[in-house]
């Protein structure tokens, strides 16, 4: 068990424990806190029984944030986290890890962490997110925020590739499907048989992956799609009404 406290200032400090079993880490994260909070004081603990104890002598309100280390001697997954949370449920821990699972992070703000800083992140990174912590934010990896996003715009490229194995003729119904036409109204305006828009159609929603016309109106909505008049014929439209 490990203890130590700097004072800059007159008054009441903010306290941090910090609960990891590696020594290197803990001074790592140390010297984030500080370069965050100069006068923080700082307990430090290797072990779940070893906060739990600093826990005790400081009856618990003596602590501000808890900066606890999933992978522990003493535990298994989330069982640390949650042996703190039983004892001391008003304290606020803030998961630092080297794990950075999307579901693990989901699952530790599930539990009402509150945040998960991986430790991958440089020293400035920790002290801003440990500083927001304290001022009431929630602190979670740039990724698991970004993720939705990252994973639209992927499948939005993935998307935009597969629109061009489409032949000429496709990408004209394509675009008369999108605005909502029946394929009635389609084989007028392409003077095409309804039997073979309906073919297009089936062939459309195959290459690009899709299982409905309505799913493909959703996807390529707000797409631009390429030009069909700059594209030559492919095989497939040879001979057909264009």
């Amino acid at each position: 068990m490990h203890y130590s406290a700097v004072q800059s200032c007159e008054g009441a400090m903010t306290s941090f424990l910090i609960i990891d079993d590696h020594p290197l880490f803990r001074e790592a994260l140390g010297n984030a806190v500080r370069l965050a909070l100069p006068e923080a004081r700082i307990f430090e603990a290797m072990s779940i029984e070893d906060a739990l104890h600093i826990l005790t002598a400081e009856q618990g309100e003596g602590i501000d944030l808890a900066l606890l280390d999933l992978l522990l001697p003493d535990t298994t997954g989330f069982s640390g986290f949650l042996r703190l949370r039983e004892a001391y449920p008003r304290l606020p821990v803030a998961i630092v890890s080297s794990e950075e699972d999307q579901r693990v992070v989901r699952e530790a703000l599930e539990l009402g962490a509150a945040g998960y800083l991986p430790k991958s992140m440089s020293k400035r990174e920790l002290a801003q997110s440990i500083e927001g912590v304290l001022n009431g934010s929630v602190s979670v990896p740039k990724d698991f925020v970004a993720a939705p996003q990252r994973r639209r715009a992927e499948a939005s490229k993935a998307l935009e590739v597969k629109l061009r194995e489409l032949t000429p003729q496709q990408l004209r119904v394509l675009d008369l499907l999108r605005r909502g036409y029946p394929n009635r109204q389609i084989a007028q305006e392409l003077q095409l048989a309804e039997s073979t828009v309906k073919a297009h159609i089936t062939e459309i929603l195959r290459k690009l992956g899709l299982f409905s016309r309505n799913k493909a109106i959703i996807e390529i909505g707000k797409m631009d799609l390429p030009d069909p008049k700059a594209r030559p014929y492919a095989r497939a439209d040879r001979g057909r009404p264009q």
